[in-house]
């Protein structure tokens, strides 16, 4: 199975200006990013920026790098920018590895793209994991999933979802007891086809008001795979919290 890892890290993140380039253990964060990516079986793993900071910082370490327009609203949109100026063809498997995730197992990353191959019918496929407390249901940083019995998307929220009527009428300090939760896991695969189809679509009002790239697939009537992940995602970087958390679990971590 071929595929290509495509890492888009902007330096200019709204949350946490300057991220991919905060230090964990010794290392940048989009190092670790990288040699997650570079263990997952990928043919090719392309860093996507839009700063020569970045682009510099990647180089050193040995990261084939592109250097981006900085107009991007999305990591897909960068991706696509990518896709053309590498010349990958439509029919190639794209992995998007955010770059704020370091800490994400390579056995995820090839899952993902597994599970695309699989489904050829399915124009995109990503991952979810079981949430076990209510705080992660009502944070709006935890982006929720539903599934159909297919294991398709039916919708992802920052919003609890879905919202537990009879439960949370009661309490929202408890979940109920028909139901699993799963938060979604920022990691997708797509055909790079698909990826020059999706930019060419307008953001939805969904999309606008969650904040969340993958809205604007379903919102045009495409469907995604969400399947199980195999282990633990890790924990990804969007605040400065996170960023601490990480730094505290990584302690003493060193690459393989």
């Amino acid at each position: 199975m071929a595929f290509t890892v495509i890492i888009p890290a902007r330096f200019e993140s709204s949350r946490l200006p300057g991220k991919p380039l905060m230090e964990i253990e010794g290392k940048p964060m989009i190092e670790w990013t990288w040699l997650q990516a570079k263990q997952s079986g990928a043919d090719r793993v392309i860093v996507a920026t839009e700063s020569r900071d970045v682009q510099h910082v990647c180089e050193g370490f040995g990261a084939e790098v592109c250097l981006t327009a900085d107009h991007h609203q999305s990591g897909t949109e960068r991706i696509a920018e990518v896709v053309e100026i590498a010349g990958i063809q439509g029919d190639e498997i794209i992995v998007n590895v955010q770059g704020d995730e370091p800490m994400l197992p390579p056995e995820l990353i090839h899952q993902v793209a597994e599970g695309l191959v699989a489904h050829p019918e399915i124009s995109m496929a990503t991952l979810c994991e079981p949430i076990e407390d209510v705080e992660t249901v009502f944070d709006p940083n935890a982006v929720k999933v539903s599934r159909d019995v297919a294991n398709r998307a039916i919708n992802f929220s920052r919003a609890p979802l879905p919202w537990s009527r009879d439960t949370f009428a009661q309490t929202v300090k408890t979940l109920p007891e028909n139901l699993g939760y799963k938060r979604h896991i920022g990691l997708y695969a797509y055909r790079a086809g698909f990826v020059k189809q999706y930019v060419s679509w307008p953001e939805c009002a969904l999309e606008q008001v969650e904040k969340l790239e993958q809205l604007r697939v379903l919102w045009h009537g495409e469907k995604i795979l969400v399947l199980d992940a195999l282990c633990d995602a890790g924990v990804g970087v969007d605040t400065e919290a996170d960023l601490q958390r990480v730094r505290q679990l990584m302690q003493g971590y060193r690459e393989v």
